[in-house]
């Protein structure tokens, strides 16, 4: 066993979306920026994107180029997923990693949107995930943009006042039954499924979720004049059913921030680096994500279970299993479940990763 069997890169994962951006995410990883609508990099990825019109284009599977040809990370797994979700994780959930993570790079606001929670998933889209998320802002992708996201529907707003107004594509009255909350780099949020939610233009997050592409719609035309395809809208369901995956109790801001505003929890400090929970148990068993901050040398244990590390900044060194490799801004690696302890080690200054972990078995 050496440190690429245990300890997988992967490379970028660009996925085609119905909203404009990407030129932050060029930008991450050292290239001239220029927006698109391939706005989104999906990290050491399984999960396939669901485009209609597109069926036919592999998106959203992420490839291991630290190994000879560069498969499919889903190829990988196959030969051994013992070795890379461990014994209670495939008892538990089979041989799927069970999340996703992405970097999302908002170049528009994203439409207004709801995902499925488990009950809607299982009965009426016969899956085994619904989409609950979770957020953690990098920042703004426009130094004259502040940025924002939209969050959950304020008191008052009933099915029938909502069918209304989106029957009439009656937009700002659509923003306006929701929260519009600025953020800045740091903070960490919840969105429960169910929730109605936007991205605001301008916001560059990273997002840790249930491993689906389902999201409802109630725009039918992007702010940047894009028409949906009546299926990315709700998504073969049919416009009633789509109303129906809304949660309709409102809250108002301050209870909006105290339920979804994830606050961390310092899990360990020593004089290499600290530890920061930002999504937990407190929330969801369904994933966690940990904030890794590296200022010398740190070792982290092992977990047991496949995780995914996205280094956020710096650069520096990773060892495991008796070899080193450099990591640097931009990189995904997938750590087996069988990987030995990792040191990460940082090069002039502070190294920064986010630690994301599926499901408790």
């Amino acid at each position: 066993m050496n440190i690429t069997d245990v300890l997988l890169k992967t490379g970028e994962t660009r996925v085609w979306r119905t909203y404009g951006g990407g030129a932050a995410l060029d930008r991450w990883h050292g290239r001239q920026g220029e927006n698109g609508m391939f706005p989104e990099d999906w990290a050491a990825s399984t999960t396939r994107a669901s485009n209609p019109g597109r069926e036919e284009i592999v998106e959203g599977l992420s490839r291991v180029i630290s190994m000879e040809g560069e498969p499919y990370l889903t190829d990988v797994i196959a030969r051994d997923p013992l070795a890379f979700f461990g014994e209670a994780h495939l008892r538990a959930f089979g041989a799927k990693a069970g999340f996703l993570v992405k970097l999302i790079d908002a170049g528009e606001r994203l439409t207004i949107q709801v995902h499925p929670d488990k009950r809607f998933a299982k009965e009426i889209l016969h899956s085994d995930y619904g989409k609950t998320e979770s957020w953690y802002i990098l920042g703004s992708n426009d130094r004259d943009k502040e940025p924002c996201i939209y969050l959950g529907f304020k008191p008052g707003v009933t099915r029938a006042m909502w069918k209304d107004i989106f029957e009439r594509q009656d937009i700002p009255a659509m923003l306006e039954c929701l929260h519009r909350i600025p953020v800045k780099a740091g903070e960490c949020y919840f969105i429960s499924a169910g929730v109605p939610h936007a991205i605001g233009e301008g916001c560059f997050l990273a997002e840790i979720q249930e491993p689906t592409d389902y999201t409802m719609r109630t725009e039918l035309v992007t702010p940047a004049g894009l028409r949906i395809h009546e299926n990315q809208c709700h998504q073969g369901v049919g416009y009633e059913k789509m109303l129906d995956c809304f949660h309709y109790d409102g809250e108002s801001l301050e209870q909006t921030l105290a339920r979804w505003r994830s606050e961390p929890v310092r899990l360990r400090e020593e004089a290499g680096g600290c530890v920061d929970s930002l999504i937990d148990t407190r929330q969801t068993e369904l994933f966690s994500m940990r904030r890794v901050t590296v200022s010398g040398e740190m070792t982290l244990e092992p977990e047991g279970c496949m995780s995914i590390l996205m280094v956020l900044s710096g650069r520096g060194r990773a060892r495991a299993a008796g070899g080193c490799m450099a990591v640097a801004q931009g990189d995904v690696l997938a750590a087996r479940a069988d990987c030995p302890r990792i040191t990460i080690e940082a090069e002039d200054g502070e190294l920064t990763l986010l630690q994301c972990l599926p499901p408790r078995a």
